[in-house]
């Protein structure tokens, strides 16, 4: 496993200690929200350095196309509904966020498994939009987390974001199957 990978790895086994820090969370324990933002900034920074790792080195695998991205989805979907849920919090996610942005994702995971069935390969490149959604989410999660009155300023901006870069990789999925069906337009 390359250090790359072993990066993501990190991301993911952190979800649970984030997740568990929100969890138990409340103002007598008001550690608890700052060990949790401690965690979710290290794997923020942890998400930009896997990428950096595996280019730098040459070390792009088959697992780091798997692993980089479920460790994002793993903390970001996790921060949106634990700081949608706790009540101990006095500025939370309101619902239609979640919503926003879970849904989002779950087409996206949908639409890369149509496309691998039908093409039987898949070529994950994130787009710039989508690594503009991912900043703008964990800007907002963190400004949650300190809860920051720009707060819903932020949370707007990611949803923004979130829906133009979901109708960007809808599109391209339309592309890749319309593509495939009609063979004369592969030249």
């Amino acid at each position: 496993m390359n250090i790359a990978n072993k990066i993501s790895t990190f991301r993911i086994l952190s979800v649970p200690f984030f997740v568990a820090s929100l969890v138990y969370y409340s103002p007598q324990r008001s550690y608890l929200r700052i060990l949790a933002l401690a965690i979710f900034i290290l794997a923020a920074i942890s998400d930009a350095a896997d990428g950096y790792m595996a280019r730098r080195s040459k070390q792009q695998s088959k697992a780091g196309l798997i692993l980089d991205p479920v460790g994002d989805k793993l903390l970001l979907m996790s921060a949106f509904v634990c700081l949608s849920v706790n009540s101990n919090f006095d500025i939370r996610f309101p619902l239609w966020v979640i919503l926003v942005v879970i849904s989002r994702d779950v087409i996206i995971i949908l639409g890369a498994i149509v496309v691998y069935v039908v093409k039987q390969k898949l070529n994950i490149i994130p787009s710039g939009w989508g690594k503009l959604t991912t900043a703008f989410q964990m800007l907002a999660i963190i400004s949650v987390l300190l809860q920051l009155h720009i707060s819903p300023v932020l949370w707007w901006l990611a949803v923004i974001y979130t829906v133009i870069s979901g109708a960007i990789y809808i599109n391209k999925g339309f592309k890749i199957l319309y593509a495939l069906d009609n063979p004369r337009n592969n030249h």
